[in-house]
């Protein structure tokens, strides 16, 4: 499992033009199965996604294609998580 953190770069006012193919690029990390969760980091400073069932490679190669990294809205950082405990609801995230 990985966080992936998009903290907003020098072209941060640059994100309303790109902010459709951003969310394009969610759906697809939603419709793939990759993302868990999306969000925003506060106060303002960026975004927050929780992926799971995937390598390191096939996160930063998704990551990638954000139009908001390739056009340097956001700097990605990827974090790696390795679960210890969950509570039962979220059994399905220690396999």
């Amino acid at each position: 499992m990985f966080i992936v953190l998009l903290k907003f770069s020098e072209n941060k006012a640059q994100a309303p033009d790109f902010m459709a193919g951003h969310n394009e690029w969610i759906k697809r990390g939603f419709d793939t199965g990759l993302f868990l969760m999306v969000g925003s980091l506060q106060p303002q400073i960026g975004g927050g996604i929780l992926t799971h069932n995937a390598s390191r490679a096939e996160v930063e190669a998704f990551v990638s294609e954000d139009p908001f990294v390739q056009e340097n809205v956001v700097s990605p950082e990827i974090m790696e998580f390795s679960p210890a405990k969950a509570e039962d609801r979220l059994a399905f995230l220690m396999a």
